[in-house]
Parts: C-alpha cells; structure tokens; sequence
C-alpha cells in the first residue's frame, strides 16, 4: 500500500503513527490489525518512570473490540505507572519467516506488527472480572469452565487495564528477496541459493503434572490449539 508523502494514514492514524521507513508495508485496514492481535499472546509495554528511566516489559493480553487488555501485578512498576495515565506505546509482533537474501544486507524477515499508543484505564469490580474472562479466552481457549474462578484476595492482587485501539499503526512484511542487480548477475553471488524459511509456533504435545490422577484425559480445546 502506497502511501503519499505527509498524508496521515487511515483508521486509527496519526502523524505519531505515520509509517516513515518502507511505507509501503503500511497497512490500514482494522481487519488486518485484529487479525494481528488476536494471534498474538505476547505484547510489550513501554512507560517511562518519574525519573525517566525507559521500561519495555513482556505483558499477556487479549484483544477486546476496540481496546486491549492487559493484566498484571498490583506490585508491578509497570502496572502501577499505567495505571496512573502514563502514556505508553505497545507493540505486537508475529515473525513469519527469514528472507534470505543474496547479501546480508538485502536479507530480511518476513513479520506482522501493530502499535498503539495511548493511555490505560485501570478497569474495577464487574468490568475487571469481565476483562479477566476475556484475557483466559484468549490466552487459555476452552479452559475458563474448567478451572476455579479467582478470589477475591486473587482479584485484589491484579490489576486489569484497558488500552484504547484510537491510535494505531500496522506493518506487514510478506515479501521475497530484493537482490541488488549487480547480484543477482554476478559470477559469485548470482549462484547462491536465496528465499525464504517461513516460521511458525506450534504448541507440543501436553505433559500432565505430577498431581493430575493417572488416565485423566487432555481436554479436547487443549489439543486443538494451534496459532493462527
């Protein structure tokens, strides 16, 4: 997707989330941005503390209509910084596959990414218990009817925040190698194999616990997870 020069992209776009370096890649359509989160388990958050030091932290999540959720330790730096209204920026990415190019130079990843910048609303109560089946869901598919709910001394200790989907950008990289000429007819170089090793993440095989009582079977939503 072309995008034209000091143009601000579409849904969700600001000048902050204009996509400068290989615009191209952009990508505005809400769809692909859901589909995005909704496969990934994995974001990280960025804040930066009262005396400027940057933190980027591994946080699960889940996609929730038009917002994120994130949970968290009510101990959590982090977690108490957003909570607070600190702006911050979180990112998910999903790596597909490594493009190997004829140089180094020119090999690459193929990948999809989105970012979103705002603040989070630290959620209480009903919504927050909510927000917590919404993240199992995401994160356990199928396992929230099988396992206890929280308590409340279990709720007290998480802290649930939603972050709004209003500023965002997307980035999709699915290409082949981009050979500089010269390579691509150079003596040497010209005969080195080049494409792509795609990558995926699969879920093993389920190792029961010491505690699980002998021919318990595996859930059935259990051994139909796979990534999408």
């Amino acid at each position: 997707m072309t995008q034209v020069q000091g143009a601000v992209p579409g849904p969700g776009g600001t000048a902050r989330t204009r996509v400068r370096r290989l615009p191209e890649k952009a990508v505005h359509d809400v769809a692909v941005r859901d589909a995005v989160l909704d496969a990934g388990l994995v974001a990280h958050a960025a804040v930066v503390d009262a005396q400027g030091q940057p933190y980027v932290v591994p946080v699960a999540y889940a996609r929730d209509g038009d917002r994120l959720l994130l949970h968290g330790s009510t101990g959590s730096r982090l977690f108490r910084t957003l909570a607070a209204g600190a702006p911050t920026c979180v990112t998910v990415t999903l790596l597909d596959g490594l493009v190997l190019a004829r140089s180094a130079f020119e090999s690459s990843m193929r990948y999809r990414g989105v970012m979103v910048l705002g603040r989070c609303t630290a959620l209480e109560d009903d919504e927050k218990s909510a927000a917590l089946d919404v993240l199992t869901d995401h994160l356990l598919p199928g396992r929230r009817a099988d396992v206890r709910p929280a308590s409340r001394k279990e709720l007290a200790a998480t802290t649930v925040l939603a972050l709004p989907l209003d500023e965002w950008s997307a980035k999709v990289s699915e290409g082949w190698p981009d050979d500089a000429d010269e390579d691509l007819t150079h003596e040497r170089w010209g005969s080195v194999w080049a494409g792509v090793v795609p990558m995926t993440t699969a879920y093993g095989a389920p190792q029961a616990d010491a505690a699980t009582p002998p021919g318990t079977p595996v859930p059935d939503y259990v051994e139909g997870w796979a990534r999408r």
